[in-house]
C-alpha cells in the first residue's frame, strides 16, 4: 500500500514597518538605534513603544500574514506595558514559534529598509548574520537591502 502524497503549499507574507524619528536635546551625544537586530549610533532616537526595530518588525508580520495569525500589534499590543521598551528578537522568535506550531517552515527572507540615515551598508553583515541566528536559516538564505525615499 503506498501512503499518500504529502501536498506542499507555499505562502508569502509581507511586513512593513515604519517609527519617526526625533531629535536628541544633546548634540553631542549619539544614541542607538536597532535595525535588523543590531544597535547603530544615529544621531536621533526611534519613537517607539518596543525597541522601534523595523527590520524585525516587518519580518514578524510578514511570518504572521503568512500563518493568517494576526499582526504584531495583536501578540504584542502597544497598549501593555510589558512589551514597552521590549527587544524586537522576542517578537521575530516568537512568529517563528508561531510557524513551526502551523507546520511551517521559513526557507528565506529578504527585508529592505527604506531611510535616509543611517547607512545600512557598514552594518549590513552583522544584520545577516542576526537574522539568521533568530530565523535558524543559513545566511545565504537571509537578504538585507537598503534605499532612500530620494528627500520625498
Amino acid at each position: 500500500m503506498m501512503a499518500p502524497a504529502q501536498t506542499m503549499t507555499s505562502r508569502v507574507g509581507f511586513g512593513y514597518d515604519v517609527h519617526r524619528f526625533e531629535e536628541t536635546h544633546d548634540t553631542d551625544q549619539n544614541t542607538q538605534i536597532m535595525l535588523c537586530g543590531i544597535a547603530i549610533d544615529h544621531d536621533q532616537a526611534v519613537i517607539a513603544h518596543s525597541d522601534g526595530d523595523v527590520g524585525l518588525h516587518a519580518l514578524t508580520d510578514a511570518i504572521l500574514g503568512a500563518i493568517g495569525d494576526g499582526d504584531i500589534g495583536t501578540h504584542f499590543p502597544p497598549s501593555d506595558e510589558k512589551w514597552r521598551h521590549a527587544s524586537s528578537d522576542l517578537f521575530l522568535i516568537d512568529a517563528c514559534r508561531r510557524l513551526a506550531e502551523n507546520s511551517g517552515k521559513l526557507v528565506n527572507c529578504d527585508i529592505t529598509i527604506i531611510a535616509e540615515a543611517p547607512k545600512v551598508l557598514p552594518h549590513r553583515n552583522a544584520m545577516l548574520e542576526k537574522l539568521a541566528e533568530l530565523t535558524g536559516l543559513d545566511q545565504n538564505a537571509v537578504s538585507v537591502k537598503a534605499t532612500t525615499s530620494e528627500g520625498m
